[in-house]
């Protein structure tokens, strides 16, 4: 792995790594930005500069250091559980692999409840020698103040230019510029970039002519939204996407509009209802226009 690679948060490593070599790196750091911008990806690149030795490399690449502790919401839970926050004290217990420092990265920090929130409020005051905590906050959905306060806040973002060399060297071919305008602007990160451009392949959908109501006809039509990880994932976005594209670029849309069909979409979310008749519906009136 070599820091070349890490496109467009460089800049951003060799500080944290400078930070670290001159021990001024904050215990409590708080990464905040777009989901998919590169996050998680900078504290590894972080831990590789910090964990250089060859066996230490190998065990990161595995990861399987006994230096660091990641926790991130899982796949079947809708929330960071306080369990998996109560393997902090048990990792801050034990002893230190070549008595070299201890990371704990916790991805997913708005996916806290109230009992792991408190879990970790309590970890973070405790004064543990030696101990770092990067917690990953993807902004759009909101994070404890309580949790804020206490961190050294980064706001990682990303410029176009980088994003399109992502993507053009994670399939080998020019291809950012291809896709439909519509699908793409200013907020899409190379994940997601990357995610819809697989997706567009996977369905053999023409990567130039697919705009944003063909892709969520496609969605719709093979229900997706149930059972396709991007469209699950993505599901939030894709909307805004086309709203974005009806409202601010064609207008062909009123913003109330938007706001019955977010309410709509937010219930149906947050009371675990069926999408079903929310996009068969969606797809009657919006789509078929």
């Amino acid at each position: 792995m070599h820091i070349e690679s890490l496109i467009g948060h460089e800049l951003q490593l060799n500080h944290f790594i400078s930070l670290y070599k001159k021990n001024k790196l904050p215990s409590k750091i708080l990464l905040s930005g777009k989901k998919g911008i590169g996050k998680s990806l900078l504290v590894k690149f972080f831990l590789f500069g910090v964990f250089d030795d060859e066996k230490s490399k190998l065990l990161l690449q595995n990861e399987a250091h006994t230096n660091i502790l990641k926790i991130k919401k899982k796949n079947d839970k809708q929330n960071i559980e306080i369990d998996q926050i109560r393997e902090i004290i048990k990792f801050t217990n034990q002893s230190s692999f070549n008595n070299k420092s201890r990371f704990i990265i916790i991805e997913d920090i708005e996916y806290l409840n109230i009992n792991s929130s408190n879990a970790l409020l309590k970890s973070l005051e405790e004064p543990n020698s030696n101990v770092y905590f990067f917690l990953i906050h993807n902004t759009e959905m909101k994070v404890l103040d309580t949790i804020k306060s206490r961190c050294l806040e980064y706001k990682i973002d990303l410029k176009i230019k980088d994003t399109k060399l992502i993507v053009d060297n994670f399939f080998d071919e020019h291809i950012f510029e291809i896709i439909n305008n519509e699908l793409k602007n200013y907020y899409s990160t190379p994940r997601f970039i990357i995610s819809l451009v697989s997706y567009l392949k996977e369905n053999d959908l023409n990567i130039s002519d697919t705009n944003i109501n063909k892709l969520i006809i496609n969605i719709i039509d093979n229900k997706h939204y149930d059972k396709h990880v991007f469209v699950k994932e993505y599901l939030n976005y894709i909307i805004e996407l086309f709203f974005y594209n009806h409202i601010n670029i064609s207008k062909k849309i009123a913003f109330k509009v938007k706001k019955y069909y977010y309410s709509k979409f937010s219930n149906i979310k947050k009371f675990n209802l069926d999408y079903e008749s929310f996009f068969l519906e969606f797809k009657d009136k919006l789509l078929n226009e």
